[in-house]
């Protein structure tokens, strides 16, 4: 009987521990928290490299984050289990990775690959990719063009 009653209590103290919301770090240097779980959702806030996160909620890769007076979606791979400390000496906060560099990483794509296929493609002329790499698009100015030309994104929420 005993060992029945131990047996209920670690499993009421499980149920409970797992609605507890689960902290994670940023690891990029400025993640975007967005109103909707897509890129094309627009910015409401943003979090720091660092900064612990609590996630609430989860849909597809992207998570629902509360940081003190802030909350929005944010891409899983802005984030990270591990706790960051941000100590004097032990950690370069201008050396970590920005959330497109990290969304290029997981595509997989560096700027060493590029270099490799500017090698064994000499032929082609980069100056228009590399002109276009220079442009800056807000993101409300890419909602504006999207809403204006009745373009709906698939996925997330709507």
């Amino acid at each position: 009987m005993k060992m029945k009653w131990m047996l209920m209590g670690a499993i009421l103290l499980g149920a409970s521990m797992s609605h507890a919301a689960p902290e994670m770090s940023v690891q990029i240097r400025e993640g975007q928290l967005r109103e909707r779980p897509s890129y094309l959702g627009a910015v409401v806030a943003s979090v720091e490299y660092g900064e612990r996160v609590n996630i609430q909620q989860q849909q597809g890769p992207w998570r629902y984050v509360a940081s003190g007076d802030k909350a929005g979606w944010i891409h899983e791979s802005a984030l990270t289990r591990q706790r960051i400390k941000l100590e004097a000496g032990e950690v370069d906060v201008a050396g970590a990775a920005t959330q497109e560099e990290m969304a290029l990483a997981g595509k997989g794509f560096s700027a060493e690959v590029e270099q490799e296929y500017r090698s064994q493609h000499a032929e082609i002329d980069f100056s228009w990719v590399d002109r276009m790499e220079k442009m800056g698009v807000s993101p409300e100015r890419l909602s504006d063009f999207l809403r204006l030309g009745g373009v709906k994104p698939e996925g997330g929420h709507r």
